[in-house]
């Protein structure tokens, strides 16, 4: 069985007065998809801001374990998501896939859980990124407040969002590439020079009592938030080139870089300082004031003073360049619901550059609505906007993933696909469990997590369940209105 968005695929003979709803199929490969993935990632922000977290409060010198140990339950979890992928077509990804599996009000609750978790990290980085580029442009005597730099950037990124994909994949591709330069500069330097004080050491970081050191679980939180997503790959298959290959190239290639790399370089970040010496590091970056010194520090030390004004820089671009993957990733949610009929038919229109227009509009609209009472209330912009709102974007991914693994067992038990137990079976399975296991990390250590109250973490937490159900209420309203207009038309 086999289930397309027809509609999509409409034709450019179509008559002129009507609106398009068609997106650009064939306009983006392997490659330019694996960068909107890297882009979403915002490897240097990543790096910059996870690592002397996860080695401060997690696992030491452990904590480029966590990565690769993340990266293989990503791995699995990617046998049956490619799996559903293939039979499954649908720009939404994990909404198509739970409801071919479990029906149109379980796939709505799961949509809304996407866009949650979607709109609430692209929050996050909106309030880290006005912080960090109003402290960019302070050092050199401008006064920027945070929020106009992020609205300003919101323009931007809306004027971007309403052209075509494959400019968008330029854009980015550039931004990535300038990042990761400098951070396989780092790593490789490091490398060449045989480590720090106390050399090269794998066993320091990745044997199984490395990893298993200290509190392993906050490092496995910030290696979660470090695959953030990776399944967009499925987001952009009804604009990519031979979708069923494409997609699941796309994805595992995805999962492999991102873990292979963010391993990597924190493993030459503890190897700089030394195993014994990586957690006070950490922890004096931390106390500081100023946690990009773990990172930073170690650049300048190595290469000079331009090394920290070029990563600062970079580390702008880089947050800019997951601000503009995930406005993207955002529209085409909305655009396939709007196309199933979970939204307005008028979210499904596209403009001339086959753009879905009026999804980026409402994309928009959303993070001015998220981002402005931090900033008319004053709050920490990276305190309590991206604290808060990472922390939920990941709790609600992670229910997603769970949910669309047992989609997947779902889904091909009921088409009685026997031959392949792996994909659709046992890989599925396993993936539900491991991801459980995570969210119960996730969960329990959520108040340090957001470095927030126990109220508010109940709060945010009760807002995953809640935005569920409102996703299958909403639907069910949408379904009783059409049962009743058909019954007044007949």
């Amino acid at each position: 069985m086999s289930i397309s968005n027809s509609e999509s695929r409409t034709t450019d003979a179509a008559p002129a007065k009507e609106h398009s709803t068609a997106l650009r199929a064939g306009s983006i490969g392997v490659l330019g998809i694996l960068f909107f993935v890297l882009s979403a990632q915002a490897p240097l922000t990543g790096i910059v801001g996870a690592s002397p977290l996860a080695a401060a409060l997690g696992n030491g010198a452990g904590a480029p374990g966590a990565y690769l140990i993340v990266g293989l339950v990503i791995v699995i979890f990617a046998v049956g998501f490619v799996a559903m992928s293939r039979k499954v077509q649908g720009n939404g990804a994990f909404y198509a896939y739970v409801t071919a599996a479990f029906g149109r009000k379980t796939g709505a609750g799961a949509a809304w859980l996407a866009l949650l978790a979607y709109n609430t990290v692209q929050a996050a980085m909106y309030g880290l990124y006005g912080a960090v580029f109003s402290g960019l442009l302070a050092s050199v005597g401008l006064d920027v407040p945070w929020w106009l730099l992020a609205l300003v950037t919101m323009a931007g990124v809306q004027v971007l969002g309403s052209m075509n994909i494959e400019l968008g994949a330029k854009v980015l591709a550039f931004l990535v590439g300038l990042e990761v330069a400098v951070l396989l500069l780092f790593g490789f330097t490091v490398l060449f020079r045989g480590g720090g004080p106390e050399g090269l050491s794998l066993a320091a970081s990745f044997s199984p009592e490395a990893i298993a050191t200290g509190a392993p679980g906050v490092a496995i939180m910030f290696a979660v938030a470090s695959m953030f997503g990776f399944e967009s790959t499925a987001i952009y298959s009804a604009e990519a080139k031979d979708a069923h290959r494409t997609v699941a190239r796309a994805t595992y290639l995805s999962v492999g870089v991102i873990a292979i790399f963010f391993s990597f370089i924190s493993w030459m970040l503890v190897s700089y300082y030394g195993p014994a010496q990586v957690v006070d590091a950490a922890g004096a970056a931390l106390e500081s004031g100023d946690a990009t010194t773990f990172v930073l520090g170690p650049m300048v030390e190595l290469f000079g003073p331009w090394a920290g004004t070029v990563t600062g820089v970079l580390l702008v671009t880089s947050l800019l360049a997951g601000i503009i993957a995930f406005h993207n990733g955002i529209n085409r949610y909305l655009h396939s619901l709007a196309l199933r009929g979970s939204m307005p038919a008028v979210v499904a229109r596209t403009n001339r550059h086959r753009a879905p227009a009026v999804a980026a509009w409402i994309q928009t609209a959303t993070a001015v609505v998220l981002v402005a009472p931090f900033a008319v209330l004053g709050a920490d912009p990276v305190l309590s906007l991206f604290s808060w709102f990472s922390g939920l974007a990941v709790a609600a991914l992670l229910v997603l993933y769970i949910l669309c693994s047992i989609a997947v067992v779902g889904f091909f038990r009921r088409e009685r696909a026997d031959g392949q137990p792996w994909q659709t079976l046992i890989a599925p399975a396993l993936a539900a469990l491991l991801l459980a296991w995570i969210l119960f990390l996730v969960v329990s250590n959520f108040t340090s997590l957001i470095g927030g109250s126990a109220e508010t973490a109940t709060a945010l937490l009760v807002a995953v369940p809640a935005v569920f159900i409102v996703g299958v209420v909403v639907e069910v309203l949408i379904a009783r209105r059409a049962a009743g207009l058909v019954r007044i038309i007949g």
